[in-house]
């Protein structure tokens, strides 16, 4: 049966000593070895490793000095259980004819082969084939030569493992530690928004307490209480999530009332509400339930109200109201607010994953744009869709689909399937 070219590359990417050894390229490190051990004594010199699935024979007329063949993955197998403790299979070797036609089938017929083993410790994982198809006496001269390269491809692979091997280690540090940095990032922009309203409220107390009666104190006293209490609720969230998890987004989900989260937003983003004169309300349903982490719902509804916030006017007109309802299997949320609205060009752009300097808010409020990639992200993790319309001056709304307890079953059986 004829191979197809992709089954023929899923066939050569099976190839892992092979590609260590660079087989691909142009003067590399197998054909070379291939080359020094074929001497004038021999005609044909092949490599074969254990469990995969194609032979490589030198050849002087293709790019990079090698030929393919296709062969069965016990081919090795079979060749070890012969060599047993012997330096090579020879002519000398009692099941000598077995090994010859075994050969023969597998690659054309010879008149004289012999096979060296490549190994690791006590195991060969393959072997170097040398092969007359005319001359039938046997030459020793290339025996020394030929356990050599063995040796030498042997002591070649290990090291390309162990690069390979240090380098995916490199590789999952340098993706943990981007990880702990987006973490600092995020927990950074999640606590910016309330300390806004700590700031601007202790500003007052220090500016203004003189002239403020008991009755406004007490009022600014709660407002600090209130603020500290929640920023603390949420940085604990945020902490203690991003010990567990260890610089990983896990998904964790659970049925919960949505109200849950829009109380700690809401008491947290207050006191910013108020300092800019803008109406923020909560119109989530106390019963409402969604099927998701809770963790990763809080800090969307965080980033996209104190996104409202940021650029809703402060002209005491401005309002930012969370709402939701069930819709059909899923509870659509919706964040909509009075603020400056968007181009076409940035609802495009919005959910990229680019750290930038975004827009200045209404206030002079600096960000990097990681909160609406990090919503996108957090939507994607719990099985949703986020989509935002917009028209400039003339506010935003963000949409939100979750999945509502009735997904609860059907969510669990893909998560079960994928972890399987």
């Amino acid at each position: 049966m004829a191979v197809s070219y992709i089954d023929h590359i899923e066939q050569l990417s099976a190839c892992h000593r092979a590609l260590l050894l660079d087989s691909s390229a142009k003067n590399n490190k197998l054909m070379r070895c291939l080359r020094r051990v074929k001497t004038t004594s021999f005609e044909h010199s092949i490599c074969i490793f254990k469990d995969e699935p194609y032979a490589w024979k030198y050849i002087t007329h293709v790019e990079n000095g090698l030929e393919t063949h296709a062969i069965p993955s016990t081919l090795t197998t079979t060749l070890t259980d012969y060599i047993q403790n012997q330096r090579c299979i020879n002519s000398s070797h009692i099941q000598y004819l077995e090994i010859k036609q075994l050969i023969e089938s597998h690659f054309f017929p010879v008149k004289h082969v012999a096979a060296f083993p490549i190994g690791q410790g006590k195991e060969t994982i393959g072997f170097i084939l040398l092969c007359n198809e005319k001359d039938e006496n046997e030459v020793y001269l290339a025996t020394e030569e030929a356990e050599e390269v063995c040796e030498d491809l042997n002591e070649y692979i290990l090291l390309k493992q162990s690069h390979a091997e240090l380098k995916e280690i490199n590789d999952n540090f340098s993706a943990l530690t981007y990880s702990q940095t987006k973490f600092f990032q995020i927990i950074a922009h999640d606590l910016r928004a309330p300390f806004h309203g700590l700031l601007g409220f202790s500003e007052v107390l220090a500016d203004e307490i003189r002239t403020l009666d008991p009755d406004s104190l007490q009022r600014i006293a709660n407002y600090l209480n209130d603020t500290a209490q929640s920023t603390y609720h949420l940085l604990e969230n945020l902490l203690n999530w991003a010990m567990a998890e260890g610089g990983h987004f896990v998904y964790h989900p659970k049925a919960f009332c949505l109200h849950r989260s829009s109380q700690i937003v809401t008491g947290v983003l207050n006191s910013l509400a108020m300092n800019k004169k803008i109406q923020l309300i909560d119109q989530i349903p106390d019963e409402l339930e969604v099927y998701a982490d809770i963790n990763m719902v809080t800090s969307i509804l965080q980033n996209l109200v104190s996104n409202a916030l940021k650029f809703t006017p402060t002209d005491g007109m401005g309002k930012v109201i969370i709402s939701a309802e069930n819709d059909q299997d899923h509870v659509r949320i919706s964040i909509t607010d009075t603020g400056l609205g968007m181009d076409e060009k940035q609802q495009i752009e919005i959910f990229q994953p680019k750290i930038k300097t975004s827009l200045t808010g209404t206030a002079g409020e600096k960000g990097t744009g990681l909160g609406l990639v990090l919503c996108k992200r957090f939507v994607d993790l719990n099985h949703g869709e986020i989509k935002v319309t917009s028209q400039k001056g003339l506010g935003t709304t963000f949409e939100i689909l979750l999945p509502n307890i009735q997904q609860d079953h059907n969510i669990k059986h893909r998560v079960e399937k994928v972890a399987v």
